[in-house]
């Protein structure tokens, strides 16, 4: 059993140079490749699951124990970390109840005080239990399980009243958002994450782990200087889902669905997994990951 607290893996990654892959998680199915590309790559990997997921999947502690359960029978020996993705404050709190070793608590949609009081709650019953905990300033843009953001760029003073609640890593907006990438989308505004990160390094006297939601589309460059600059956690979810899309979609309308029992989900899914695998795979080499 290789699974553990957020907490390290990210703050390793930052100390390292690198960017964890959070990876949503969306069935079964989707749980095992995540798992398979980790193992495969020797690269740290956190498990991430929104709240529509979670109630797709069958609930809080259903997805913790897939994810436990498949990582033993698997045989992963890299660090795996279970992490609720945007939960709101009541999500926060099932999430750690049901063993979940990571938890966003995602307030970014309330008054700024209101976010900094309930994360500084869902921090102390987390910590308790050596549960990390990311939360968010400045809003992602998209949607993301009816949480809306308009794609904000993060007030550095929020930011530093944000990182003295004691959450373990920060979502910081600088023009990222959910989803597709518009065509006329101006990309990452690289300088503010600089402020940002040169202002809480200075200010915590550590290295603070940024993490950059929205990571299906932005340009392979843009990563990577983001990871310069401090970025230690990049969430993909829309780029998995577009190659599982399409690989199931041809599969269908070249008729193979037709030969033989391919009916079966297990056959007519496979060819939709694999593509996963290998989006994910290719995330992890942009990240700098494997072999850690």
């Amino acid at each position: 059993m290789t699974i553990v607290s957020g907490k390290a893996i990210v703050q390793t990654a930052r100390q390292q140079g690198y960017a964890v892959g959070a990876f949503n998680t969306n069935n079964l199915e989707w749980t095992q490749a995540i798992l398979r590309v980790a193992q495969a790559k020797q690269a740290p990997t956190i498990i991430a699951a929104s709240m529509g997921a979670i109630k797709y999947m069958g609930g809080f502690e259903t997805v913790a124990h897939i994810v436990r359960d498949l990582d033993q029978s698997f045989g992963i020996t890299v660090p795996i970390a279970i992490h609720l993705d945007h939960g709101d404050y009541t999500a926060a709190k099932a999430a750690i109840k049901a063993g979940f070793t990571s938890v966003m608590f995602d307030g970014s949609h309330l008054p700024l005080a209101e976010n900094l009081e309930k994360t500084r709650e869902i921090v102390a019953l987390a910590h308790e239990q050596n549960i990390s905990v990311e939360a968010e300033v400045g809003s992602i843009g998209g949607e993301e399980d009816g949480i809306i953001g308009t794609g904000e760029i993060a007030p550095i003073d929020d930011a530093v009243a944000m990182i003295q609640t004691e959450i373990d890593f920060i979502a910081a907006g600088i023009g990222n958002i959910h989803g597709r990438y518009p065509k006329d989308w101006q990309g990452l505004n690289l300088a503010h994450l600089k402020d940002l990160t040169t202002t809480l390094d200075s200010m915590t006297h550590s290295q603070v782990p940024f993490v950059l939601h929205g990571g299906s589309g932005v340009p392979d460059d843009q990563i990577r200087a983001a990871i310069s600059m401090g970025v230690a956690k990049v969430n993909v979810n829309t780029e998995a889902q577009l190659a599982f899309h399409q690989a199931l979609r041809d599969f269908i309308l070249t008729d193979q669905d037709l030969i033989g029992k391919n009916y079966d989900p297990r056959k007519l899914l496979a060819p939709g997994v694999t593509a996963v695998e290998t989006s994910l795979a290719e995330r992890l080499a942009v990240f700098g990951a494997s072999s850690h």
